[in-house]
């Protein structure tokens, strides 16, 4: 991918965030102006023929042969320029510098966003490097090949063959940054309890800025690890984390978004949390699972209140949240029918009764069903048997 020297995002994941905005319906017109600009120019610059291509086919740009045809040019010169480089290299030089050649020819395609031929030019460069960390430096490339269109086929297979190779041997520097590609993977697939450790695990030795920014990293553990964490371990992993702590005040709505939850600030939380909803609506990772979260946190936030009560009236909630009566008694029907809220709504009285579901009591019905299926079995094959 296009690295980027110091702690810059990769030119691009910068255009893909770009291009994702532009296929989003809440973007604004005047926005995608502004966006179809940037992602023309970033087109041009880096010669990107095969995706210029892609972009025309989905309709995002509009055709320019002229600019199609230069480009295309330019990708053939180069190209012939990078083989006559391996040619020299194999024939006249030493193994280091066929294996450099191979890997620029590599990079070249993944700067043009060739991804067929870059994953099969990497492939080559495999066959002719020796060192783990090097072949690790292969992985990552791939990975960056995969979060950049989106394929978690390859992201999962890639991230499988690095494990194996950490097994040979690799440094702690490739391997923290193994973890935010894995837990960006897990989040974008939706697994955010694992996505959490991981990320938490990464905090204090975070250097994948060609993904993303500290700051984005920060906001992504924040909300994974409030709809994964307990009460407890969010206290002492997040909310006094001191890492977090020199950031969140950097990011929109964030801190008040954690604290007013952890401080039970419902009716700040909310405010917070709908200051929130549009980041997380047009995130790339997040946007597909934006209706999942938003209840999750809601589940989270509900189940935080109730705990505190045996029975609470509807108007006590509404006021604690800041929402009228008819919301409360709608919202918590529905999280009730799907099983996520252990309590009863008794609309005469317009009161909430908490039914906390007990672990020995629960552990012990499931013994003696499973004991009565045992038994039921049991009879079953002694009748065949008599037979």
């Amino acid at each position: 991918m296009d690295a980027q020297d110091g702690n810059q995002q990769s030119q691009q994941f910068i255009l893909g965030h770009n291009v994702f905005l532009l296929k989003h319906s809440d973007v604004p017109d005047i926005e995608k102006v502004r966006l179809k600009d940037e992602v023309l120019n970033s087109v041009k610059s880096n010669e990107m023929t095969p995706y210029y291509e892609t972009l025309v086919a989905d309709k995002v740009v509009e055709l320019d042969q002229s600019v199609l045809d230069s480009m295309r040019a330019k990708n053939e010169e180069e190209i012939k320029k990078l083989d006559e480089k391996i040619a020299d290299a194999e024939e006249n030089l030493g193994e280091s510098e066929v294996r450099e050649a191979h890997l620029a020819k590599s990079l070249y395609y993944i700067r043009i966003g060739e991804k067929e031929k870059a994953l099969e030019q990497l492939k080559v460069t495999e066959t002719k490097t020796v060192a783990v960390g090097q072949k690790m430096d292969l992985v990552f490339y791939t990975l960056q090949i995969g979060f950049f269109y989106m394929d978690f086929d390859l992201i999962s297979k890639s991230i499988d063959k690095a494990k194996n190779l950490f097994e040979e041997g690799g440094d702690w520097e490739r391997k923290n940054r193994l973890k935010v590609y894995e837990g960006l993977y897990c989040m974008a697939t939706r697994n955010f309890k694992k996505a959490t450790n991981l990320f938490l695990d990464s905090i204090s030795t975070f250097t994948t800025y060609e993904l993303f920014s500290y700051e984005t990293f920060i906001f992504y553990t924040v909300l994974t690890s409030i709809i994964s964490l307990d009460r407890v371990s969010l206290k002492q992993k997040v909310v006094d984390a001191p890492e977090i702590l020199t950031v969140i005040g950097k990011i929109p709505h964030l801190s008040e978004f954690l604290n007013s939850l952890y401080d039970c600030q419902y009716k700040s939380f909310f405010l917070a949390f709908a200051g929130l909803t549009e980041q997380i609506k047009l995130d790339r990772y997040l946007h597909p699972h934006f209706r999942f979260y938003m209840r999750e946190v809601r589940t989270v936030v509900y189940s935080q209140f109730l705990e505190s009560y045996k029975s609470v009236t509807n108007e006590a909630m509404a006021k604690a949240f800041g929402v009228s009566v008819e919301f409360v008694d709608l919202e918590l029907s529905r999280f009730i029918a799907a099983g996520k809220l252990h309590c009863k709504i008794d609309k005469v009285a317009g009161v909430l009764e908490t039914n906390r579901p007990d672990a020995k009591n629960a552990l012990y019905q499931a013994t003696i069903k499973q004991g009565d299926f045992l038994l039921n079995r049991i009879q079953k094959l002694s009748r065949v048997i008599d037979l």
